[in-house]
């Protein structure tokens, strides 16, 4: 019969062990290992890391991965480096902890982050490097990070009240769509140099409080409130409702901004994005378009420049008798 191994010619064999169907093998591979792990033990299973999240929030350590915008050092959430941190402390930005890797090479930024951090009272806390790997989700840190606190945005209608309540004449600055924090801190200190009540941001497509903005604000930002809205043409309508001018800039228009009507007296003045200025919602919004007059051999100015350059003659008119 097929199989029976005491057939005429039948020849037994002998393996180097058990075959793989007697149980031998397969068996002896698995002694020892024990019953299949939980889901939540094992490391790289989303379950482990869910639990870990878990515990890490539940002793108030920090979970949330770095948020970044470009380069490293600067972001929503985190500053990341030695130079940017340094910068950053000597530029008197927020700090709501300062992290060192353990084992971190000492130079002299790293002596002067520890020095300037003992004379605020800023909190300096020591992890290993894999946590800090961890907690800059990668970034080359150089041993050191800051954590920034999360900024507190102003409502419109906040920012809208604190400027028809100030002394002087309102004027309020909305940035449609500037994109390079940079930008952003810039105006924030024109804004705040020339008299404006704050500064009004939309949601989304913009730029936020980063690092970056703080450090270019040289300060302002902690003096001029930003507010947020949901809808940037909705809240320059509500605006223009309170008895505000709307006065967009845009280097094609014929207006001069020294010309324009209404900046006497309580005022928007809009600045366009870095790259396609107003938007057509925006710019239907304002009252008028005027430009800054520049030389032909220039294509256009910086959006920061321009808001300081509008801001001044804004000012210098409100000056006259």
């Amino acid at each position: 019969m097929p199989g029976n191994s005491q057939r005429k010619g039948a020849v037994a064999r002998k393996g180097k062990g058990n075959t793989a169907g007697s149980g031998g093998r397969v068996r002896r591979g698995l002694e020892g290992r024990g019953p299949t792990p939980k889901a939540e033990d094992r490391p790289y299973h989303a379950a482990h890391k869910a639990k870990n999240r878990a515990e890490r929030s539940a002793s108030g350590r920090q979970t949330t991965p770095a948020k970044r915008t470009g380069r490293p050092g600067s972001g929503p959430e985190w500053v990341i480096g030695r130079n940017a941190v340094l910068e950053a402390m000597e530029a008197e930005i927020p700090v709501k902890a300062a992290y060192v890797a353990e084992g971190a090479e000492r130079d002299d930024r790293l002596r002067e982050v520890f020095r300037l951090a003992a004379e605020r009272s800023t909190p300096m806390l020591q992890v290993t490097r894999a946590e800090l790997d961890r907690m800059t989700d990668g970034t080359i840190h150089q041993g050191l990070a800051l954590q920034l606190p999360e900024y507190t945005y102003t409502h419109p209608d906040d920012l809208l009240a604190a400027a028809l309540d100030a002394d002087t004449v309102p004027l309020v600055v909305a940035l449609d769509s500037i994109t390079d924090p940079r930008n952003l801190g810039a105006v924030i200190r024109s804004a705040a140099a020339f008299g404006a009540s704050g500064v009004l941001i939309p949601e989304r497509r913009s730029a936020g409080m980063t690092a970056a903005a703080w450090k270019t604000s040289a300060g302002a930002a902690a003096r001029i409130p930003v507010a947020r809205a949901v809808n940037l043409n909705r809240a320059l309508r509500a605006y223009a409702d309170a008895g505000f001018t709307l006065v967009g800039l845009d280097g094609e228009a014929e207006t001069d901004i020294a010309a324009a009507e209404g900046i006497a007296g309580p005022l928007v003045l809009v600045v366009g994005s870095e790259g396609a200025g107003l938007s057509r919602l925006v710019r239907e919004a304002c009252d008028t378009i005027a430009a800054i007059p520049i030389s032909a051999e220039v294509e256009s100015l910086n959006a920061g420049v321009a808001a300081g350059i509008a801001l001044y003659e804004i000012a210098r008119q409100r000056r006259v008798p």
